[in-house]
């Protein structure tokens, strides 16, 4: 059996498309989505590079040192800190990715509630090189949370928000009962 000659084109035009749609649609996509899941790096520290960070919270402030490879509270008690607790606000900074950064007036930031934070932390490195993590309000489906990373002290025009994980909320907004030492809680 002989195909006519423009049935047997149309076939050809077909296997073409469906080739072009599957490399580019398909596997395009797929490409795409794990440069979105690798995200943009907040900071480039590791957590042994922290001397000491300071946390604070529209109810209180805390601080917090390495002292002799353990983490003690500074501020508002000096007594030892939850090792679980440190480590888990730590590993946020290290490991933690920016979904999406977008630039906005600082006329706007309020609207993203970065004028008046739900938190804020400073970190100090051993290097003396200092960072800052302001958390703003949860995004409109409270999937992430908006941010400033490393503000400018002054700044005219725009600065640049991020998306974060609301994990950084977690990990900041506990009781001052959890960044104290379980042994220091049994004591009391």
């Amino acid at each position: 059996m002989k195909l006519p000659k423009t049935t047997l084109i149309l076939l050809l035009l077909a296997l073409g498309l469906g080739g072009f749609v599957y490399f580019y649609e398909i596997r395009g996509a797929s490409q795409k989505q794990v440069a979105i899941a690798k995200g943009e790096e907040i900071f480039a520290f590791s957590e042994d590079e922290v001397k000491s960070f300071r946390i604070k919270t529209q109810s209180q402030t805390l601080k917090f040192e390495q002292v002799d490879s353990k983490w003690q509270m500074k501020e508002p008690s000096d007594t030892p800190a939850s090792s679980a607790s440190v480590a888990y606000l730590l590993n946020l900074l290290e490991t933690g990715k920016s979904d999406r950064t977008f630039s906005v007036p600082t006329t706007q930031l309020s609207e993203y509630g970065l004028t008046e934070p739900q938190g804020a932390i400073a970190i100090t490195l051993k290097n003396s090189e200092t960072h800052q993590l302001i958390l703003g309000k949860p995004d409109f489906n409270r999937s992430f949370l908006y941010a400033l990373a490393d503000p400018p002290a002054k700044s005219q025009g725009k600065v640049d928000v991020l998306l974060v994980s609301p994990d950084f909320a977690n990990a900041v907004n506990r009781q001052l009962s959890e960044w104290k030492s379980s042994e220091t809680n049994l004591n009391k």
